[in-house]
């Protein structure tokens, strides 16, 4: 972990937030003759996820895009909380912390693109991966070593649940 300005308090964190493009993704798009696309996802992310679900942690994901092969992805790996297709990410939050009556003083959000900005800056900790965008990484309070895409989900959840004794 890169520390930005204030280092977070890790062992507060019940749930995660993540955008997709640029954080399960390292933000590329392949767009096929047959109109197809298609990203990548890193396994690793994938085995922290399903081990955070486990032990009892939320995960949420919050994208601007709306694709089924994500939503696929997702539903594979017991993620319940799917948002796709989302204009305005803070009223997604909003409605997701007030069904689940959370608290974002719980939650770490991980975002790499402006579009996450508003709900990172709620949020107890404001990860983004390396390669994020430079406004998000200045707002960020915790910035992976790993670029999105690249393993940079499963360090923030891995970090946390190893200071919380849960890895």
């Amino acid at each position: 972990m890169s520390e930005n300005s204030s280092t977070p308090d890790l062992s507060v964190i019940k749930a995660f937030v993540l955008d997709v493009d640029g954080v399960l993704t390292d933000g590329t798009l392949l767009a096929f003759n047959s109109g197809e696309q298609a990203r990548a996802f890193h396994i690793r992310d994938g085995f922290a996820i399903r081990h955070a679900l486990r032990q009892g942690y939320r995960i949420a994901v919050i994208s601007g895009r709306e694709e089924e092969g994500v939503r696929k992805r997702l539903e594979s790996l017991d993620v319940r909380d799917v948002f796709l297709g989302v204009d305005d990410k803070m009223k997604i939050f909003n409605n997701y912390i007030n069904t689940y009556r959370l608290d974002p003083a719980h939650i770490a959000y991980m975002g790499d693109d402006v579009p996450d900005a508003e709900v990172m800056r709620r949020c107890a900790v404001a990860a983004c991966p390396a390669d994020a965008a430079r406004d998000v990484r200045e707002i960020s309070n915790y910035t992976t070593e790993l670029r999105g895409g690249h393993g940079a989900v499963r360090e923030l959840i891995e970090h946390v649940m190893r200071t919380q004794g849960t890895w």
